[in-house]
């Protein structure tokens, strides 16, 4: 496989703006982790929580093109910004992640409408292990609880 000149930096909070900008590029009719934009502040929050295991800012050569993380249950989660969602590039952050941090399993959550995310990750050797299925009921204000 050809390797491309892609290096993965630890996530820092002057990361931010790149960050609330690739998260501003994602569909949400494929997003898993949020339904709708968080404002910048919050956004801001959520990376000084360190919400993940290991969180890095993609590079390829000298400049930002996505951000890659590890959670602390194992599961990957990577994005692209559109210029650069090329398999390639993917394919070797992965590598790279994979690499940098070695674990006995590894998970990637997946909306069920992200075709492209599903044959990534089948191709990268990860099986489906389930489906997942919320109900989130109807609230009666005379019996809310």
């Amino acid at each position: 496989m050809k390797k491309f000149n892609i290096k993965l930096h630890q996530v820092r909070l002057s990361d931010s703006k790149f960050l609330y900008e690739l998260l501003k590029e994602r569909d949400p009719t494929v997003n898993i982790s949020h339904k709708q934009l968080p404002d910048y502040e919050q956004h801001k929050k959520f990376i000084k929580s360190s919400p993940y295991s290991k969180w890095y800012i993609i590079y390829y050569d000298q400049t930002k093109i996505g951000s890659i993380y590890l959670s602390k249950q194992n599961e990957i989660g990577i994005f692209l910004k559109k210029d650069f969602q090329r398999k390639d590039l993917r394919q070797t952050a992965l590598d790279l992640l994979i690499h940098k941090n070695p674990r006995k399993k590894y998970l990637a959550n997946i909306n069920p409408k992200n075709k492209d995310s599903h044959r990534f990750f089948k191709t990268n050797g990860f099986r489906l292990i389930q489906y997942t299925y919320e109900l989130i009921p109807k609230v009666d204000s005379k019996n809310e609880k």
